[in-house]
């Protein structure tokens, strides 16, 4: 290799990492500076112009926030309880469903999977009416679970997308081979199939769990008691203040609390969150 293509070499890899690291410190830049302000005196955090480090460490602002309308906990819990009944309702129908999809023939099954994923087209706001109608005729308007059911719903027609593609992936030789041996349908699909799709299992759970813990509008209709409420309506309420007084500081513990289990359970799951995106949703 000659002396000038090595020089250009070593160029364009400064290059890269210079622009890779440019663009990694804009996109933390948000995170860091919500960081830094929660762990401001409340004073510091809502004084103007802002400084760039904390003078003294205070844990302030999430005092104020744990005291706010029906307390922290009660909001935190909502927002896990809610995810948690998203995430099984989730993995539990579309396992079933993108089984079904992938392994039986029945008559309009090409039909009902391209229905399925036509779902995915359609603005979820345009069927939150209808929603609200069919809860209250349910008696489960102003509910957790009924909330959790509208956002698994949400979730089903990616969902069963990519676990029908997961399932796709796996050969039916295996399970044949099971069947041969004397295992029914449902024992070769737990002892077979479900783990060679894990990676797709992680995934469809971790975009569900994302999906609904961020989620706003949907608790924001559904739901009329305060102390139902759930993080980013809490976070929203901050922002707004009362009498237009904005606690910064304490918005920002707020956004600090609330990027933490997700930001863990992606760092966590990551590794077969990619593998499942490569095998479920990225094939065929």
């Amino acid at each position: 290799m000659s002396t000038r293509t090595t020089a250009r070499s070593a160029a364009a890899s400064v290059s890269f990492h210079l622009v890779s690291s440019i663009l990694a410190i804009a996109f933390l830049f948000p995170l860091l500076w919500a960081i830094i302000n929660s762990l401001k005196t409340p004073e510091e955090a809502n004084q103007a112009p802002p400084t760039l480090f904390p003078t003294s460490l205070s844990l302030g602002n999430f005092q104020n926030l744990m005291d706010y309308g029906s307390g922290l906990p009660v909001y935190f819990w909502n927002s896990i309880l809610i995810s948690f009944l998203t995430v099984v309702g989730t993995v539990v129908v579309s396992v079933l469903g993108g089984y079904g999809f992938a392994r039986f023939d029945f008559w309009g099954k090409k039909h009902l999977f391209v229905a399925v994923v036509a779902i995915l087209m359609v603005p979820y706001a345009t069927i939150l009416l209808p929603l609200y109608i069919l809860l209250g005729k349910l008696g489960l308007q102003n509910s957790l679970i009924g909330l959790s059911l509208v956002l698994v719903m949400f979730q089903l027609p990616f969902s069963i997308l990519m676990m029908r593609n997961s399932f796709e992936s796996v050969p039916r030789e295996l399970e044949e081979a099971a069947l041969v041996d004397g295992c029914s349908n449902v024992g070769a699909l737990r002892h077979i199939s479900l783990r060679m799709v894990s990676p797709g299992i992680v995934t469809v759970a971790l975009f569900a769990f994302l999906a609904s813990w961020n989620e706003f509008l949907a608790p924001l209709i559904f739901l009329n008691d305060a102390s139902k409420f759930t993080l980013p309506i809490m976070l929203v309420n901050v922002r707004s203040g009362s009498y237009g007084a904005i606690d910064y500081g304490a918005l920002q513990a707020g956004v600090v609390i609330a990027m933490v289990p997700a930001l863990v359970l992606y760092l966590v799951l990551q590794r077969y969150y990619v593998n499942g995106l490569l095998n479920g949703a990225l094939k065929s």
